[in-house]
């Protein structure tokens, strides 16, 4: 919204006259009617309480007209809930809504990453914010500040100051020059640690040539034996070994057994590949280098 108008429209929220406890009764029974007037008639009365709250929050850097509109979604959500039958005025009632939904915004405005989700960690977050507000010297809280905030917070001091390391810190592009290579950008920095194409097909022969031998050497175990190594290893939903014994007729017991022993044959069978992988220091399927 342009400033003249934004002015404007402060104005005339300040001109509105508020409403008698008579009259919000009154226009709460015509909003359970569906008279959507009266809900239109509630908002804009109320919207002084709006500007109020969001004029508190104005040091945080946003721009009071975000910080309104922020607030009214708070206003409108606080009608929706609000009783009239517990005989409290609506502008006590909504406080709490317009503030939270200004805060929600300021702290999911202030980073990309998310910096606080719990009610304490909201809280604490204001509260840093203050302290830093209060201080702008100061490039780190004092420590006795920080063991204040970390027993009222439940929590320990290191995370205070890893929290506040946070918030002082703001999010910049990666798009930006670095500081020592004014010709490189800082993602050009940013090290990839994503397998290459090459990685990514030499494991997938690796997989491939590593179940060929799984299946062929199952093959080679009873068929109880092969089963329930099947049944409890290669499958997304494990069943428990009192479920196997009951379709194998067999107890719990037996069926453990049976599986320790086919584990131990599985082992012997896939060692000598394993350990030659190991002392090559290679896979399988990648190509051997040649030699000069």
């Amino acid at each position: 919204m342009p400033r003249p108008a934004f002015q404007s429209f402060m104005q005339s929220t300040l001109r509105k006259p508020r409403l008698s406890y008579t009259r919000e009764q009154e226009l709460f029974r015509k909003l359970k009617n569906g008279d959507t007037g009266a809900a239109q008639e509630l908002v804009t009365s109320h919207l002084r309480f709006v500007l109020y709250i969001a004029r508190l929050y104005k040091s945080h850097g946003y721009p009071l007209a975000d910080l309104m509109q922020e607030g009214t979604v708070g206003l409108m959500e606080a009608l929706k809930r609000f009783n009239p039958k517990h005989r409290t005025r609506l502008s006590t009632y909504s406080m709490w809504w317009i503030r939270a939904a200004i805060q929600d915004y300021i702290i999911r405005s202030r980073s990309l990453v998310k910096i606080g989700t719990t009610a304490a960690q909201k809280s604490l977050f204001f509260n840093i914010r203050r302290r830093m507000a209060e201080r702008p010297w100061e490039d780190s809280l004092p420590e006795e500040l920080a063991r204040n905030l970390a027993k009222r917070f439940n929590t320990s001091v290191s995370d205070v100051f890893k929290f506040a390391l946070r918030i002082g810190r703001t999010d910049q592009s990666l798009n930006l020059p670095a500081k020592r290579k004014k010709s490189v950008a800082l993602i050009d920095q940013v090290i990839d640690e994503r397998p290459g194409p090459e990685e990514k097909l030499i494991k997938e022969k690796d997989g491939r040539f590593w179940r060929a031998r799984l299946v062929k050497a199952l093959s080679t175990l009873p068929p109880r034996e092969s089963f329930i190594i099947r049944q409890r290893f290669l499958t997304e939903q494990v069943p428990s070994r009192a479920d196997l014994g009951a379709k194998l007729g067999l107890s719990k017991e037996r069926v453990r057994q049976l599986e320790v022993r086919a584990l131990a044959k599985l082992k012997g069978l896939l060692k000598p590949l394993r350990e030659h992988a190991d002392t090559a220091g290679t896979s399988f399927t990648s190509k051997p280098s040649r030699t000069a």
